[in-house]
């Protein structure tokens, strides 16, 4: 983390440890590049146990240097600048993480709730560096984290498996019908849910999708010629005709299942 988003954040864990209710303050990986980087951001992921103050007080908490403050009520998610850099604060009802985890832990009845949403969110949870933390809630919860079981697992696992089928299915549609707009839906589509399938063969929780091509190469777990049929899938040019990434798909779903 460079040095101007390093003060920046502590800045922000401090003020935001005084107000009540707050637990635990972490930062995202996006925070790591350089600031040059477009995909930079300092995102603090503020885990909260007591609503937290209304938006224009939050405002004038943040800072007088606060700059296009916008907010999301829904999810209380504030973004805005301080100087050049982009800042996100998401707040995060503890109530609502430990709800989540029991469900992926010990009610796996539940875990519908959780199959749309996928495994994101936990992957926050578990490698965002601590800035604050009032106790051990944080550390319980990833513990928690780390022992999830086999159900958990082969329960996500089938649910992404049976969403990249899906994708092939539109990816073979859309081929024969010369339909490129939907060919182009059910790529991505497909491509995704076939990362998002591996990352849960190896029982690991899926990153940000800036983070996917990376992250899936590195996986213990592949078929044997995934690296290379990734790699072709992704690539652009005359030779991959509509025909042939349609095939490539169905060799990559196919390994994929035989894991």
């Amino acid at each position: 983390m460079k040095y101007k988003t390093k003060v920046l954040a502590e800045r922000f864990a401090q003020n935001l440890s005084a107000w009540p209710g707050i637990e635990c303050v972490t930062v995202n990986e996006a925070a790591l590049s350089d600031t040059l980087d477009p995909y930079f951001a300092l995102i603090l992921d503020v885990f909260c146990a007591e609503p937290v103050p209304a938006a224009e007080e939050r405002r004038r908490l943040y800072g007088q240097d606060v700059l296009a403050f916008e907010t999301s009520p829904q999810t209380v998610k504030d973004r805005f600048l301080i100087g050049d850099i982009p800042v996100r604060l998401e707040y995060k009802s503890t109530a609502k993480v430990e709800e989540l985890v029991d469900i992926a832990d010990t009610r796996l009845e539940s875990l519908w709730l959780i199959k749309d949403s996928g495994t994101y969110g936990f992957y926050r949870l578990a490698n965002g560096d601590i800035l604050f933390s009032r106790t051990d809630w944080i550390r319980g919860i990833r513990k928690r984290l780390e022992r999830l079981g086999d159900s958990f697992w082969e329960g996500m696992r089938g649910a992404n498996q049976s969403k990249m089928e899906h994708f092939l299915n539109d990816l073979g549609a859309a081929y024969l019908q010369n339909d490129e707009f939907h060919y182009l839906l059910a790529s991505a589509g497909f491509i995704k849910d076939a990362c998002l399938t591996l990352f849960c063969i190896n029982r690991r929780f899926e990153p940000s999708h800036r983070a996917y091509y990376r992250q899936v190469l590195e996986l213990p777990c592949l078929p044997d010629s995934f690296p290379a049929e990734l790699e072709n899938f992704v690539r652009q040019g005359p030779e991959m005709t509509m025909e042939r990434r349609y095939s490539l798909a169905q060799v990559i779903a196919r390994g994929i299942v035989d894991l």
